[in-house]
């Protein structure tokens, strides 16, 4: 089975973000909502995720179960876009419109997983 050249894509974005986990962590952290428990190991769990599935997008036996647990993942992570809005601190000097922006886009990521499944 051929996978489509736009889930390469979607592979990449996400390997490269769970990397950035482990490169940039103060940044992850501080989008963390403080009501979570052990900030660091949430980051690094959510980047461990992100980097395994990128790399199970790409094998046709796993990718549909991969663009499952994107979504789940995507669905995980939304309460830190909900708290970089909110908070100033966590919204990083972003202008409020990009950050609410960033919640409609959560769900077109969504979608856009959910074409592979």
């Amino acid at each position: 089975m051929n996978l489509p050249w736009h889930l390469y894509g979607m592979a990449f974005i996400y390997f490269i973000a769970g990397i950035n986990h482990f490169r940039n962590p103060r940044l992850y952290l501080k989008i963390i909502p403080p009501y979570f428990p052990n900030p660091k190991a949430l980051n690094a769990i959510s980047g461990l995720a992100e980097i395994i599935l990128g790399i199970a997008l790409c094998i046709p036996q796993l990718s549909s179960a991969a663009a499952w647990g994107v979504i789940a993942l995507l669905i995980a992570i939304f309460p830190t876009h909900i708290y970089m809005y909110f908070d100033p601190k966590a919204g990083m000097g972003l202008p409020k419109w990009v950050l609410f922006l960033r919640l409609p886009l959560q769900f077109a990521l969504i979608f856009w997983a959910y074409q592979y499944t």
